[in-house]
């Protein structure tokens, strides 16, 4: 049996992230905004209702619901698209409000729970955007790859962690269909290579994950990785 930390699970992967643990009998915790009412009477189940872009009040809302836990994986989901449109268009205050959940929270929760639990393995859900510059991409790309950055620093300064920026691949979630029905794919060409390549479901997604978290020990800790070229 092990401990489960997942960030974001109020839908999509998340949510089927910690279905998917608990149906192996493993003890899931859990922090986001909404509560998976399916989950509700698991008593494997912890949750603690917070809203992760209120980074300041980060270490001093969930040190409590953290301290002295012991966790074999947490699996830093939470994340936001932000609006897909030109950085010409974008005002910084835009671009920092993706920056802040996207990054800076997970440094707030990275400093909490390496002072205050146990952790084995962190894995940040990434994406091929961090690498893959796309017109319209610029605030959610530029949050990932600074997450990746993020996490190959801490490798080198908390050597007892392993840390891994995972790529999960195209899934079907609400921040997907927000592309598939609102861009204009003449303008963002990205958005109409989304629509016409594979779109896993979130229970496909999180089952592949899933069987992939441990491989990902098998590589150097701080590394950035594409499920779909190591499963």
């Amino acid at each position: 049996m092990k401990n489960i930390l997942i960030t974001g699970i109020g839908s999509g992967l998340g949510e089927a992230l910690a279905k998917e643990y608990l149906s192996k009998g493993d003890h899931v915790y859990a922090i986001g905004r909404s509560f998976p009412k399916e989950l509700d009477h698991d008593p494997h189940f912890f949750f603690f209702p917070f809203d992760l872009s209120q980074t300041f009040m980060i270490q001093s809302s969930i040190k409590e619901f953290i301290d002295k836990h012991s966790f074999d994986l947490v699996i830093l989901n939470a994340g936001i698209l932000g609006e897909i449109k030109t950085l010409k268009e974008m005002e910084v205050t835009e671009i920092k409000e993706v920056m802040e959940l996207n990054v800076w929270a997970n440094k707030e929760l990275i400093d909490l729970l390496s002072t205050y639990a146990s952790v084995k393995q962190i894995v940040g859900i990434s994406s091929g955007a961090a690498v893959n510059g796309s017109k319209g991409w610029g605030a959610y790309s530029l949050s990932k790859s600074a997450l990746n950055m993020l996490l190959n620093v801490y490798a080198k300064e908390l050597p007892h962690i392993h840390f891994t920026s995972l790529a999960p691949g195209v899934i079907n979630t609400p921040m997907v269909q927000q592309i598939i029905k609102y861009v204009d794919e003449t303008e963002f060409p990205s958005a109409r290579r989304l629509k016409e390549g594979k779109i896993q479901s979130p229970k496909e997604a999180a089952r592949l994950l899933v069987a992939t978290f441990n491989t990902l020990l098998d590589y150097e800790s701080g590394s950035f990785l594409d499920v779909r070229e190591i499963s």
